[in-house]
């Protein structure tokens, strides 16, 4: 069997930037086992697979698939950069003739719109509620060790935790600081908390841009030590940073080695737009 498979570079408008998925175009129903072996051998922190609805379908014309993403370890339910960059690779790869599209996943339908600066996802808005300090203590002490933390909170719907450091640190502290991911695994198994986000304020402009806040974000629990740009995590975040700084439009960065810039927008519906770039990075064919 022979698949069409690309990797493109979500979140930014450079190769080799922002959180590289790949993409894998299903003509046909694929094996099970083998959408987790795909992904396995891809290595990447997600591979989405996009498949037909109908036997008429096709990729050029049709405005709705099916889409699922696998990490290397598992299937997981919601997964922004890799829906950004399925729809990167109809839309300007494929050349899709459609404006939006249509995902139909685990959660629910995902629309991803085409716009002359990006491509702009309808995501779920994931509210986070107040988390009480001591059933998590001792897992953000093994992640960030004595690192000042000025809010907790987590989000029952996505299992994320989210942590926000202290208005005293700065970017360039997230940036550098080592999170330790490997005896996080260890740390009370409950299996409530499948995600941590650390998070921190927004600086004015000056010299750099502005950004309403930072983040990082960890998932050993799916197997991914450190996620480059999440827009799953965006979706708890700008409920959160929403509150917290009384807008409704937010400009983010997440601060990972290879880097990635998100802006939001909160809908009256719950929902929120979630837009960003994409560079396609490979196409090639996979032998399975």
């Amino acid at each position: 069997m022979k698949l069409p498979i690309f990797i493109a570079d979500a979140f930014t408008a450079k190769a080799f930037r922002g959180n590289p998925a790949a993409v894998c175009l299903l003509e046909n129903k694929l094996d099970e086992d083998l959408h987790q072996k795909i992904a396995k051998e891809m290595n990447l922190s997600e591979t989405a697979f996009i498949r037909k609805l109908h036997p008429n379908d096709n990729f050029t014309q049709s405005s709705c698939f099916g889409l699922r993403w696998f990490t290397p370890q598992n299937e997981v339910p919601l997964c922004g950069h890799a829906t950004l960059a399925s729809a990167a690779v109809l839309f300007h790869k494929i050349k899709n003739v459609n404006s939006t599209l249509t995902f139909v996943t685990m959660s629910g339908e995902l629309k991803a719109r085409k716009e002359e600066d990006g491509i702009v996802l309808d995501l779920p808005l994931y509210p986070a509620h107040p988390q009480k300090l001591h059933e998590v203590e001792d897992l953000i002490k093994t992640a960030i060790g004595d690192t000042l933390v000025q809010d907790v909170r987590y989000s029952p719907d996505t299992k994320k935790l989210l942590v926000r450091l202290s208005d005293t640190y700065n970017r360039s502290f997230l940036e550098s600081l080592t999170v330790n991911t490997e005896n996080l695994l260890q740390v009370k198994p409950t299996g409530k908390v499948k995600g941590l986000i650390l998070t921190l304020k927004g600086e004015p402009g000056g010299p750099t841009q502005a950004f309403d806040f930072y983040s990082r974000y960890f998932t050993p629990w799916n197997g991914v030590a450190e996620d480059p740009v999440t827009g799953s995590a965006h979706a708890v975040l700008s409920s959160y940073w929403s509150e917290q700084l009384g807008k409704k439009d937010l400009h983010a960065f997440q601060c990972s080695n290879r880097g990635g810039e998100l802006t939001m927008s909160l809908r009256s519906d719950g929902r929120v737009d979630i837009k960003g770039g994409a560079a396609l990075v490979l196409e090639g064919t996979l032998t399975a």
